[in-house]
């Protein structure tokens, strides 16, 4: 088997939050706390979790647009962890980023074509007239005509907007696109065109995706494998209809049970999480989810568990996985 894409180690990104007259860092926001996890050529690795837990701060180390506190990051065989700006440069080409919000990642006074031009400009890629024949050639990949250069994105809807930014984000021919909730800000018609077109646009260019979401099902319809995040940390992680049929840890059953069914004589077993999600600054003891955790024991508030092998491909950190099994067991049935 060949060796991975993208491989992680666990990798943190704490933040200092400063206070006090001189603005000192008495402590930390533990954004990310200690993830691994990889990806191979052509995969696509879901990254789930509520708003808040970490998923969107792990994207931008990836792509290296922060500078992790700890962990490795290799990339190609390469340890991209520590490089430096001008070493980074000719990596971008490789590592892209299809943002949130279009409106806020597409520089409204330039003009499609512009924002589009930019990417050949950075890596100093061809002159003027190959470099607008390539911006046509990409309108065109992504379903939007060739005069749309000329014209700016608050001329365009938002699902026509991402176009756009996906547009960028291929520019380059890149292998990794790290998709950062591409879909969340569009109207669910528009969503499943823009996962189409993602899907496409995977099998022509041979593209990895790092896909980040907070909602199981539209994960569901793109990854090969999904990884669910808990404040900070990857709780379990498996192919992503082992992840839907066969859940081990507690935190994704209750994500999957909360998943909407358009049946409405289809009864699922709810199971509402008690609390809030703690602060990250100030994280609960031992396994992060006990203090909202249906079948948690003492043990659990005085030893993290290890993220381990319960299966075929099939990671999960839980102490109490045969009782979760036992206990929670209608909450995953689905169709």
């Amino acid at each position: 088997m060949s060796a991975p894409l993208l491989e992680v180690n666990n990798l943190a990104m704490h933040f200092p939050v400063r206070e006090g007259l001189l603005l000192r860092a008495r402590v930390f926001n533990r954004a990310v706390d200690g993830v691994s996890f990889s990806i191979r050529e052509g995969e696509t690795l879901g990254l789930v979790g509520e708003s808040g837990c970490g998923k969107s701060t792990l994207g931008r180390c990836v792509a290296r647009l922060y500078q992790p506190t700890s962990g490795s990051i290799s990339f190609n065989g390469q340890d991209i962890t520590r490089m430096k700006s001008s070493a980074l440069r000719p990596l971008r080409q490789d590592i892209q980023m299809i943002f949130q919000d279009p409106m806020e990642s597409l520089n409204s006074r330039h003009t499609v074509g512009d924002i589009l031009e930019e990417p050949f400009i950075v890596q100093r890629l061809g002159d003027r007239p190959w470099r607008q024949q390539r911006v046509a050639q990409l309108l065109n990949t992504v379903g939007l005509p060739a005069r749309s250069a000329s014209r700016y994105p608050f001329e365009f809807s938002g699902g026509q907007r991402q176009r756009i930014g996906i547009a960028r984000a291929i520019a380059l021919n890149p292998k990794l696109v790290i998709c950062d909730e591409p879909v969340s800000a569009l109207d669910v018609s528009i969503q499943s065109q823009i996962l189409n077109l993602l899907v496409d646009l995977q099998r022509e260019f041979k593209l990895s995706y790092l896909f980040i979401a907070h909602d199981l099902a539209v994960v569901k319809h793109i990854s090969d494998r999904v990884a669910i995040m808990y404040l900070g940390k990857i709780v379990e992680t498996a192919a992503s209809e082992a992840i839907y049929h066969q859940a081990q840890h507690p935190y994704t059953r209750s994500l999957i049970a909360a998943i909407p069914v358009p049946d409405p004589h289809h009864s699922v077993q709810r199971q509402v999480l008690r609390g809030d999600v703690p602060s990250p600054i100030n994280p609960p003891s031992g396994c992060s989810f006990h203090p909202r955790c249906p079948v948690a024991e003492p043990r659990c508030a005085q030893q993290a568990p290890a993220l381990a092998e319960r299966g075929a491909g099939h990671l999960a950190a839980c102490h109490l996985i045969q009782s979760v099994n036992s206990n929670l067991s209608g909450l995953t049935t689905r169709g």
